[in-house]
């Protein structure tokens, strides 16, 4: 389903088209003095307004694929950090040793050593969760996994016979996680940037395709009326500038 914003960047656009059509429909009469309202520049804006919609959905599909890659990878790692911990609390390991890596653990799964408290948020009954209070964040993972293949690394009696608990093994899906996180930043960009450039073309003050389209509805209102039945014909056209 597309957003809101996607939706009104299409309305915005096909209006305009709408507009092109019923200026160019008065024929020689619509001859206004400001280029950007003339038929041609409208028509180019329209194109490029066109094209730079298009273009954010062909970025953005190689960045959804990133994220849904990178969550994938993750979604065991809670598990795999408690068996890790559990291999490593038959291993014959030090009571220290074991400590450390329930820290570890705890910082993995999202734990506090001591539960906070949520504060409340003013004028709601609802109390707020304290965010950095998780450290859920990927980038966070990745450091508390490699923590943690320190901690096995320097640990000679960790020696599972399981091929996922080995430190090669996790090494690997380290390295993998992180990857797979990079991605999602270096996909990022381009969509990001395709979606300013869109912006640009629809919003931008005084050359971005709305401000052009109110101008050339206010132009059909000067040329014929604000009672004719033309501007009666561009006045419904709306156009309103989307915030992401």
């Amino acid at each position: 389903m597309a957003s809101t914003s996607e939706t009104g960047h299409t309305k915005n656009i096909a209006h305009f088209q709408a507009l092109i059509s019923f200026c160019t429909g008065y024929g020689a009469a619509y001859n206004p003095t400001n280029a950007p309202i003339k038929i041609t520049a409208m028509k180019a804006k329209l194109t490029a307004a066109q094209a730079a919609m298009a273009q954010v959905p062909v970025t953005n599909i190689a960045y959804q694929n990133a994220v849904n890659a990178r969550f994938t990878a993750f979604a065991d790692l809670k598990a795999l950090s408690t068996r890790v911990l559990n291999a490593l609390a038959v291993s014959g390991a030090t009571a220290a040793t074991i400590a450390d890596a329930k820290t570890i653990n705890r910082k993995i799964q999202g734990k506090r050593a001591t539960p906070a408290v949520p504060k409340p948020v003013e004028g709601s009954e609802t109390p707020k969760d304290p965010v950095s209070a998780s450290q859920l964040s990927y980038d966070k993972l990745i450091e508390h996994l490699s923590n943690f293949i320190e901690l096995l690394s320097q640990e000679p009696l960790y020696a599972p016979n399981e091929t996922e608990l080995k430190i090669v093994s996790l090494t690997t899906l380290r390295n993998t996680l992180a990857d797979l996180n990079t991605a999602v930043l270096t996909t990022y960009t381009p969509v990001s940037n395709d979606r300013i450039a869109r912006d640009v073309i629809l919003y931008a003050k005084g050359t971005g395709l709305v401000d052009v389209a109110k101008a050339a509805k206010n132009y059909v209102k000067a040329l014929f009326g604000a009672s004719s039945t033309q501007f009666k014909q561009v006045q419904p056209l709306e156009f309103k500038t989307i915030k992401n």
